[in-house]
């Protein structure tokens, strides 16, 4: 797993263009607009929501075996959820009954919640991907990671209707010892990958496909993005690779908590 910034330029430009934030005093934030897509802000989740299932610690090393076996694969989409793009990933994921995993960004869940449902009643995991997607989070205090991670878990739940994010993936890989523990005393195991797409620089669908195939050799886990800008590109790489992926015999499935 190799860290790379595809969230420092997007999401600092999306944070400033259409998301204001707050750090109050105790760590805590606030966010008081919705991501910068157009839509019409979407309907406050309710302070009360609770996790339906209490959190239980997990193992705090980095996850990158899949439970599907040795021809598993886990498919993870970052940084979402998007009106725009999430909805077609969702359709490409039910026409080839595939599985994946949706690492949120807070804000993101907490702007659009039916989103997040319908990833949920697709039978897909959540994944913790902070509140900022700051890939420099590792150079900074425990106090400011515990803000990012716990803050955004609070809003993927609450967006969710009470699930929990299964797992937590750091902003460009940039884990720490404290980060990892937190999550995984939450309840999330850490996530990393093994196959960058390098979906986020838009090297073109067909890029995408020989890359994620060259890389399939260096483990099962899969990074493609859902948000962050025009991923029209991901949506053809991926309308592609699914079908191919399964007709090679592989599986798709979860990473192993």
């Amino acid at each position: 797993m190799g860290r790379h910034d595809s969230g420092r330029g997007w999401y600092g430009k999306a944070v400033g263009a259409a998301l204001g934030v707050a750090l109050l005093a105790g760590g805590a934030s606030v966010w008081t607009a919705q991501a910068g897509t157009g839509a019409p802000p979407a309907a406050k989740a309710p302070a009360t929501a609770a996790p339906r299932t209490p959190a239980r610690p997990v193992d705090a090393s980095i996850a990158h075996a899949s439970d599907a076996g040795p021809r598993g694969l886990n498919l993870t989409i970052d940084d979402g959820p998007d009106p725009t793009w999430t909805p077609q990933v969702l359709e490409l994921l039910r026409e080839h009954r595939v599985k994946a995993t949706f690492c949120m960004v807070g804000p993101q869940a907490k702007a659009y919640p039916d989103l997040v449902k319908k990833v949920v009643a697709a039978g897909h995991r959540l994944c913790d991907h902070s509140v900022s997607h700051d890939t420099a989070m590792d150079k900074k205090s425990p106090a400011y990671q515990k803000q990012q991670i716990l803050d955004a878990e609070r809003m993927i739940t609450e967006a969710s209707g009470g699930v929990r994010p299964m797992y937590y993936r750091a902003p460009g890989g940039a884990f720490t010892p404290y980060s990892r523990g937190l999550a995984a005393d939450r309840g999330m195991r850490p996530l990393g990958w093994n196959v960058d797409s390098k979906d986020f620089q838009r090297p073109g669908a067909a890029t995408m496909v020989e890359t994620v195939g060259r890389e399939l050799r260096n483990g099962p886990t899969i990074l493609f993005h859902d948000a962050g800008g025009d991923r029209t590109q991901t949506v053809a790489a991926l309308r592609r690779l699914l079908p191919q992926l399964l007709s090679q015999g592989y599986e798709f499935g979860f990473p192993v908590r």
